[in-house]
């Protein structure tokens, strides 16, 4: 209880370090970070299309549906022969797990991490600066975040560019009887922007290494001279 009631009442709003470069980024961070990781979960899709057999039957609609975490496999839909009106269940193939949910847990993880460090810098600047040990692992922990960003962005780029492959009517229909007609293809737009986000924040994450280095020992000499008043120059 002494502990909780120490941290309330070492507790001082400043909204100063939102002005500068280290928590001006962090904001930015925090707002990308949520589209990087929302815009890639919960997301669910269809691709749509007729096909048409060669015998005399009724154009037949086919329609596959996926949704995150991109595991293609796991609804069936119906595809026509072309053999006497029969209809095969069919599945998408590939599962993108692994890159899905690798990004969205970046993401996440980094969200909390910017929602830690906007409450330490506004509530508890000078317990930060008070030691180089606050900086000094602010530090570490976004340089491995930026890293992590590359890492997740990078998979999760080509991962959905095989999903857009996997889901393609033209992809699906090889070796087929019949023809098709596309009447949809499977909105992308979303899951482009996540791509998108998860890049940016690679830039932020990664450039706001450099502010928060200065805000270490490594950046400030402790050891420096304080700097000299015009009285000193001036002499006796």
């Amino acid at each position: 209880m002494e502990i909780v009631q120490g941290a309330v009442s070492g507790f001082a709003l400043d909204l100063g370090p939102i002005k500068e470069p280290l928590g001006f980024i962090r904001v930015l961070e925090w707002v990308f970070t949520i589209f990087a990781f929302a815009t890639a979960g919960g997301y669910s899709g269809s691709t749509q299309f007729t096909v048409k057999c060669p015998e005399p039957e009724k154009p037949m609609e086919v329609k596959p549906e996926f949704w995150y975490p991109f595991r293609l496999t796991d609804k069936p839909y119906n595809m026509p022969t072309c053999n006497n009106s029969q209809v095969e269940v069919m599945y998408l193939q590939g599962d993108f797990r692994s890159s899905a949910e690798f990004f969205v847990s970046v993401g996440v993880f980094a969200f909390l991490y910017c929602t830690f460090t906007l409450v330490l810098y506004l509530g508890y600047q000078h317990v930060y600066r008070q030691t180089s040990r606050g900086p000094l692992a602010d530090l570490l922990v976004t340089g491995v975040f930026a890293f992590l960003w590359l890492v997740s962005s990078s998979a999760w780029g080509k991962g959905l560019t095989d999903i857009k492959f996997a889901t393609n009517p033209d992809h699906l229909m090889i070796g087929h009887k019949g023809t098709h007609t596309v009447e949809a293809y499977a909105s992308m737009g979303r899951l482009n922007a996540s791509v998108i986000f998860g890049f940016l924040n690679l830039i932020l994450w990664a450039g706001n290494c450099w502010f928060i280095y200065k805000e270490t020992h490594f950046h400030k000499d402790p050891n420096a001279p304080a700097p000299m008043q015009e009285g000193d120059l001036a002499g006796p």
